[in-house]
């Protein structure tokens, strides 16, 4: 008992140094220029776009499909070697003969779309605004930020969840889906070094362009670092952050000690009974399957362009590498199915509508250097090291790559209001589980504006 205490002693003064010191910090950043060539007036208007395709795009494709080289799976692998060749072929077939991009393209198109320049920038983003707004009410700002390898799609069925809340009592939101630059139908960076401050910046310019002065802000994966930094840019201007993925960025003395003593004094650092069976053995859960989904990470951080090459030709090859992290990330036992589990949880029409994002706007290659841009500059960037003062939410999703238990949650986000052990969902949760998280958002923000009013 007496060391739980001393222990208790030392992280409690440990967590007020730290909040103390940094109380005043906010992240700095200076405009940027990423067209070729050097900065020139620009083109502020908003302009409406379409999602098109065409004949000549279609063929394009059916033929580079007709054209695959298939290669067997090992006997019993599964999707332990990555994902599995005999299944991949039928998700072949399925693109090739029965799915519908005309048809996806309409889907897509449901909801109005724009670009507009932002530092030599054409940002591609979706803006739905309520058709109906309680009286005595305004809709709440709100922008939601994808990660890879997803994009704006992944929002599509969370999107009438907030805009027409079927619950009279619920707030109403209106709400901007942007494309990270290098991602979907945005423009891709042509100079080096745009990273996820870069985007949160761009964001944040976006946002205001768009009239909004102070809105909320969710994210998830990349979305998450880059909303983040919003945060961290102008606290006063992100009213409220809602996260589903929250790593530890600058491990500190709390995790630390919590990672070494939590087994044995669960209580000491708040760790649940969930948390305990997510994060020991330690070696298990923390490390070797750290490693064993983080290839493609290195590559990415090191070398993209190499094997984007490769991607940015084969559509299916493509599709391989896009579609296996919908299944490992969506939950890791489905590493043991021949299908990978990839429709218990998605449809194949919403996971080739996502894939084909990717393949008819011919970005995979400059999504991937996303990675290079942000791991390229080191582990101890200002952003790592500055907390977010922010109102935050965190929906913490049972099989989420990484679990983050509530104590690690608040080293970096110290104004942390809600945090929901969810009842079920992984990485992609807002396409997996949209009424889950549309609830988690509503929860989060009402307590926001609750308190505000107080």
């Amino acid at each position: 008992m007496l060391t739980e205490i001393l222990v208790a002693v030392v992280i409690g003064g440990l967590i007020f140094f730290l909040v103390q010191r940094s109380r005043t910090q906010v992240l700095q950043t200076s405009d940027g220029w990423w067209r070729a060539g050097d900065p020139s007036d620009e083109d502020v208007t908003v302009r409406p776009f379409k999602v098109a395709t065409s004949d000549e795009e279609l063929e394009d494709l059916h033929r580079r499909i007709d054209q695959t080289r298939p290669v067997p799976s090992l006997e019993d692998s599964q999707f332990h070697y990555g994902f599995n060749s005999q299944y991949l072929q039928k998700v072949v077939s399925y693109w090739r003969n029965d799915f519908d991009w005309r048809r996806q393209v309409d889907k897509l198109n449901q909801y109005p779309h724009f670009k507009t320049s932002i530092e030599g920038i054409d940002v591609h983003y979706v803006h739905v605004k309520p058709t109906k707004v309680p009286e005595g009410t305004s809709a709440i700002p709100l922008i939601m930020v994808h990660g890879w390898p997803g994009s704006f799609y992944e929002f599509y069925g969370l999107i009438p969840l907030l805009t027409q809340p079927p619950d009279t009592e619920d707030l109403v939101f209106e709400v901007v889906c942007p494309s990270i630059p290098g991602y979907g139908f945005s423009d891709a960076p042509q100079k080096k070094g745009f990273d996820s401050i870069c985007a949160a910046r761009i964001f944040l310019k976006l946002m205001k362009r768009l009239g909004f002065q102070h809105f909320y802000a969710h994210g998830g994966d990349w979305g998450w670092l880059v909303t983040t930094n919003m945060a961290q840019l102008e606290p006063k201007t992100v009213k409220g952050l809602h996260v589903n993925f929250a790593p530890p960025s600058k491990p500190g003395l709390a995790v630390t000690l919590s990672v070494m003593l939590g087994h044995r004094f669960p209580s000491l650092f708040g760790f649940s009974e969930t948390d305990v069976q997510r994060l020991y053995p330690c070696m298990d859960k923390l490390v070797v399957e750290s490693i064993k989904e983080s290839g493609y990470m290195h590559i990415q951080a090191t070398k993209p362009d190499t094997v984007g090459r490769g991607l940015n030709d084969s559509p299916v090859g493509l599709a391989a590498y896009i579609l296996e992290k919908f299944s490992t990330w969506t939950s890791r036992e489905f590493r043991n199915l021949e299908d990978g589990g990839l429709t218990r949880k998605f449809s194949l029409d919403d996971l080739l509508t996502n894939v084909m994002i990717y393949w008819t706007s011919g970005c995979i290659v400059s999504s991937m250097r996303f990675y290079k841009e942000n791991f390229g500059k080191g582990l101890n960037q200002p952003h790592a090291k500055i907390p977010v003062y922010v109102p935050t939410g965190f929906a913490c999703f049972p099989n989420e790559l990484m679990h983050t238990p509530k104590l690690w949650v608040r080293q970096k986000y110290h104004q942390l209001l809600t945090f929901t052990p969810m009842a079920r969902g992984g990485h992609f949760a807002a396409m997996e589980e949209p009424q889950l998280m549309a609830e988690d958002i509503q929860k989060f923000i009402r307590m926001v504006e609750k308190t505000k009013k107080q």
